[in-house]
């Protein structure tokens, strides 16, 4: 059976770093109220499991915008996992004046910036690379596959090499290129990436 430890306003009247939704930023909040949780239990052979919650009020000292903040931690992670609601990140704006990109790209643009918004990482990936691919056939890009073709768009003056670096990241460490073929390999397609 697990050990639980309930605390009242143990960190009330402390600060923290949180991002505010307002503010855009991480800013310094002042903990109006908070309820930490801290629990054990028997793992058998494998000795205890510690796991540790906080559920917190928090207040910016900016623009005194109220948010909720849940941090959790435990034995067998080396992660903490902090929330904040409602989510900061929530509500990513379009660019100004997406009505001027070809209507394709504009489609694809917007319901990327929708899945960024409810977080949907897998369809945010095959939206980024849908948008590369959109650029790249719009711009004519020559090459026999994306990391060739947005290598083109560099000599082209489309994008800069370090915007088709952070590209070229994309594709090989999210998984968002298209599946490799028998006689290409990992290393084979990082080295046409670099050139």
């Amino acid at each position: 059976m697990a050990d639980i430890e309930i605390t009242k306003n143990y960190r009330a009247d402390k600060k923290v770093d949180v991002t505010c939704r307002e503010c855009k930023r991480s800013t310094k909040h002042l903990i109006l109220s908070d309820v930490c949780l801290k629990g054990r239990g028997d793992m058998g052979p494998y000795g205890d499991f510690m796991w540790h919650d906080e559920h917190q009020i928090v207040q910016c000292q900016g623009c005194e915008t109220i948010s909720f903040r849940k941090t959790h931690n435990n034995s067998e992670d080396i992660t903490h996992i902090v929330d904040v609601y409602p989510n900061p990140e929530d509500g990513r704006d379009t660019i100004d004046y997406d009505y001027l990109l070809p209507s394709n790209l504009q489609l694809i643009y917007n319901e990327t910036i929708k899945s960024i918004n409810c977080g949907q990482a897998v369809l945010t990936g095959m939206g980024i690379r849908a948008i590369v691919e959109t650029v790249c056939k719009n711009k004519n890009a020559n090459g026999k596959d994306l990391c060739e073709k947005i290598n083109d768009l560099v000599i082209q003056g489309v994008l800069t090499k370090k915007d088709a670096d952070i590209l070229h990241k994309l594709i090989l460490l999210c998984h968002i290129s298209p599946p490799l073929r028998r006689q290409d390999s990992v290393a084979a397609c990082r080295r046409r990436c670099r050139s």
